[in-house]
């Protein structure tokens, strides 16, 4: 059985763990295999979550949102899946930064200015980065849903 909540990166891999860690990294070539290896440790959605209302729009590849509201923990649980290495990754990137938080904690979240810190998306090309953020646009809106 899936079970969205016990959804980590390695061992609560963080936003700051990834961000120290890309700009560790000499060049985006290997860059871009970090952020493939980081796809790599998120579960796949299986194929049952795979539905119409979970896809998100926007993204070059195909993407599935699956999420989790615990109201007595105030706490918004995702997963992400994708038929893309590097779009996993890019999903388990934002996972590190929004998964397991309050929906005001997502809300609050400024991506941009992560995405801005880590040179992420002057990195992708523009279709990448419009799906990006329609992920991003579709985790802050339901937090924003949970949040009201």
């Amino acid at each position: 059985m899936f079970d969205i909540r016990s959804i980590n990166l390695g061992k609560d891999i963080t936003a700051e763990d990834i961000a120290e860690d890309l700009e560790f990294l000499d060049d985006w070539e290997e860059r871009y295999r970090y952020i493939i290896d980081l796809g790599k440790q998120l579960p796949a959605l299986p194929d049952e979550l795979k539905t119409e209302d979970r896809f998100v729009r926007g993204c070059q590849s195909q993407v599935w949102l699956e999420t989790d509201y615990d109201s007595d923990a105030d706490t918004l649980y995702m997963a992400v899946d994708s038929d893309a290495l590097i779009v996993k990754g890019l999903a388990a990137i934002v996972l590190s930064a929004l998964n397991r938080r309050t929906p005001q904690a997502i809300h609050d979240y400024d991506m941009d200015a992560f995405f801005d810190r880590i040179d992420l998306l002057s990195h992708l090309s523009p279709t990448r980065g419009n799906g990006l953020r329609a992920m991003v646009a579709r985790i802050k809106h339901q937090a924003e849903t949970l949040a009201a």
